[in-house]
């Protein structure tokens, strides 16, 4: 009697010992609400505009956006075709946190060419603006960072690499075989392509980060904390963008959750994502209604469960393009209000 119970003892034990961990919730929104964070920057492309367009946020209402400058333009490129869309402002990190900011863009006028051939002989550069304050940006430089035998570079965006401790800057391209040197035959599905930089003017060799079956384009990802990361990638068949979620890394096990991982079934293209300054766990996700009226917004408390809500809209203005958006700080915030703000916001 009494073995028998020393035995299962020893069995209870021994089977708590090599039960794994519960691992931790995946990817929940880790990082903490920023008390110096008061409000967005968002910067777009309008229609078929060739130019950048800031758009500046009420206070820390994340969906309340009225835009600068008037409406007017605040930068217009020069260089390459003369024409950005789907741009992108990146955060400085690093020894550059809070000192530097980017926005790097598609070279494309879409006036000027036309779908098929911006694709089989289109830029294979990217434009990159930087300013040390969000308000003086210069002259765009214009980079190269695709092969020659990819027909396009569009979408590109970047993020900070913390195990890199370096940028890692993305895009959608595709590609033709070496010997179709002027890309009249048919060439494979888009893929994304990646590529790293300290400084936004030289680039590491390219190389593919998400190459599936189908095409895709529009990669945006969102740092959760730590080592965990989202991704929002359209799939150009379906027409459709879906979530993925990584707890080990930018280049780890990449898993969707909700079946298919898609958000909105079709006609959406260019997500972008960006985290709540005031609620933590709260993110909102951009989807780019390319057909009718431009971005819409959705909200999400819980990535784990890929439940999406449509937001509210009434103060998210209308025909916004494929852009990006920025949490900012007061100085910088009143820095915007002031240069080009006329007296419309209020924190």
């Amino acid at each position: 009697m009494r073995f028998s119970r020393l035995l299962s003892a020893l069995v209870a034990a021994s089977v708590a010992v090599s039960l794994p961990t519960e691992p931790s919730p995946r990817s929940s929104l880790l990082q903490k609400v920023d008390p110096s964070l008061v409000g967005y920057l968002g910067v777009f492309f309008l229609g078929d505009e060739p130019n950048l367009y800031f758009y500046l946020s009420n206070g820390n209402d994340a969906l309340s956006f009225k835009p600068l400058n008037g409406g007017k333009a605040i930068a217009k490129p020069t260089l390459g075709t003369g024409g950005v869309r789907d741009p992108s402002i990146v955060n400085g990190a690093g020894d550059e946190a809070g000192k530097k900011w980017y926005i790097v863009g598609t070279d494309l006028d879409i006036a000027k060419t036309t779908w098929d051939a911006s694709q089989r002989t289109g830029s294979l550069c990217i434009y990159v603006w930087e300013s040390t304050d969000l308000i003086n940006w210069g002259k765009e430089t214009l980079v190269k960072v695709e092969n020659d035998d990819a027909g396009m570079v569009w979408a590109p965006d970047a993020i900070w690499d913390p195990e890199k401790q370096m940028y890692l800057v993305h895009w959608s391209s595709k590609f033709y075989s070496s010997s179709d040197t002027d890309h009249s035959g048919a060439p494979g599905p888009s893929m994304i392509r990646y590529a790293y930089t300290s400084d936004f003017k030289n680039f590491t060799k390219p190389k593919t980060l998400v190459n599936p079956s189908t095409s895709i384009i529009d990669l945006a990802l969102l740092h959760l904390g730590e080592s965990s990361f989202a991704r929002f990638i359209k799939n150009e068949t379906a027409t459709n963008v879906y979530m993925e979620l990584s707890d080990d890394g930018l280049f780890g096990t990449w898993t969707r959750t909700g079946g298919s991982g898609s958000i909105v079934q079709s006609g959406v293209e260019g997500p972008y994502a960006y985290a709540d300054n005031q609620v933590p766990g709260k993110a909102i996700l951009l989807l780019d209604y390319y057909g009718s009226d431009g971005y819409r917004p959705f909200t999400n408390t819980d990535l784990n469960a890929n439940t999406w809500e449509g937001a509210n809209r009434a103060e998210f203005p209308k025909n916004l393009r494929h852009g990006s958006v920025i949490g900012i700080t007061a100085d910088r915030w009143s820095a915007l209000d002031s240069k080009w703000g006329d007296g419309q916001f209020k924190l």
